[in-house]
């Protein structure tokens, strides 16, 4: 029979490691803390101990400031987090995430019940986040009416956005009334009876507090107000180290209420330096394309394609010139012709002329019947006019032989 090969104390420790850290994951654990001490380094290292056993426990510098307790021995606790093997000391270890005194160990338990629940509805989804309008007109404000919040964002807004029209829903934030009237005034905002009321971001603040004056934001009917808000919220409860359900339902979730002031509106001088940084570029955009523009209608000017219409123009304007020349000289000549003709036409006609024929001693004979023409035609005794170049004689027909 063959002798098992021999681990090395690291292999084997090894191999521990990877099967208690992967057995517990995440633990529960109640105990008395003693030789309670922090390092240094901001580490506080711990033991947890009942009556049978004891627990070795750290809790790292960027997880103790979020614990509501103070830590000191004799003091009975839950602990909550994951157990680590330490091979250097070859000992494990319970690496917390989370402590809290033995009497809020059942309101943990139900917060942390209420936090699986509501992410399994998808509440905490980020996808669903709504985003807050760049420049809100109106900003609507649920916190207490006095006290340092409602005071520092105030400032806040003056300072970075005076433009912004604000409106206080005015409520508890603490005590037994504080979650009907921090409900209350959710569904105000997103449903005013005056329009002129319904803001663009809601912003849910209070101060800091202990666990207890923090409780109504960690209720559920107050979570399911700020996800059915079709209005974005901006949470901030608290101080920046304090992390309630509102805070993780909210669209936003701002470490103190002057963050969230800050987040809700924009700068005014860096938007104003925006403004004029656009309004520069849009200049140099707009002078270039000016220039673009002139270079492109001082190359059509100057092509051929645009000069052609010009010359064939002032070739119509010659060629015109040139028929009026042509028609004036053939009206010219035709009415010359015409004249020539008229001329001729006039002299042939004062030939004929009936005074004209008269002058050279002729004379027109007219009796009862008109102008007579022929001897024969007058009878003895018949009476006719004469008409001369230069007047009428009577005269009467003293021979009718016609002869």
């Amino acid at each position: 029979m063959s002798t098992p090969t021999a681990q090395s104390v690291s292999e084997l420790t090894k191999a521990i490691k990877q099967e208690l850290e992967s057995q517990f994951p995440f633990v529960r654990v109640r105990g008395e803390i003693s030789n309670c001490k922090q390092h240094s380094s901001g580490h506080v290292y711990l033991t947890l101990k009942d009556a049978e056993a004891q627990l070795p426990a750290v809790i790292w510098k960027s997880v103790r400031s979020r614990f509501p307790i103070t830590l000191k021995d004799g003091l009975e606790v839950i602990a909550e987090g994951r157990l680590e093997v330490y091979p250097p000391a070859g000992r494990y270890q319970l690496i917390c995430t989370a402590i809290s005194g033995t009497g809020e160990g059942a309101q943990q338990q139900a917060l942390e019940q209420l936090i699986a629940r509501l992410a399994k509805a998808g509440y905490f989804d980020p996808a669903r986040k709504k985003p807050l309008p760049r420049i809100p007109g109106t900003i609507g404000m649920i916190t207490s009416p006095t006290g340092a919040v409602i005071r520092d964002m105030s400032d806040v807004f003056a300072r970075r956005f005076p433009a912004a029209s604000l409106l206080l829903y005015p409520v508890q934030v603490q005590g037994d009334r504080a979650v009907e009237s921090v409900i209350r005034a959710l569904d105000y905002f997103n449903d005013p009876p005056i329009p002129e009321h319904r803001p663009e971001v809601i912003i849910l603040a209070r101060g800091g507090g202990s666990a207890e004056d923090l409780q109504a934001f960690n209720d559920e009917s107050v979570a399911e107000a700020i996800h059915r808000s079709a209005i974005p919220v901006i949470s901030a409860i608290g101080h920046e180290t304090d992390l309630s359900v509102a805070d993780m339902v909210a669209d936003l979730r701002a470490g103190t209420p002057s963050i969230a002031a800050e987040r809700a509106v924009p700068d005014r001088e860096e938007l104003l330096r925006h403004i004029d940084s656009l309004a520069g570029r849009q200049a140099i955009l707009m002078e270039g394309k000016i220039s673009g523009a002139q270079l492109q209608v001082d190359s059509i000017c100057s092509s051929y394609a645009f000069n052609r219409p010009v010359l064939m123009l002032g070739q119509f304007e010659e060629r015109l010139a040139t028929l009026e020349k042509d028609a004036l000289r053939a009206t010219t000549d035709k009415l010359r012709q015409r004249e020539m003709l008229f001329d001729a036409a006039a002299g042939r006609l004062a030939m004929l002329d009936v005074k004209r024929v008269l002058k050279r001693g002729f004379a027109l004979v007219s009796g009862k019947d008109g102008y007579v023409t022929s001897a024969s035609g007058l009878s003895a005794g018949e009476r006719v006019d004469l008409v001369f170049q230069d007047g009428n004689r009577s005269a009467e027909i003293t021979d009718g032989s016609g002869s």
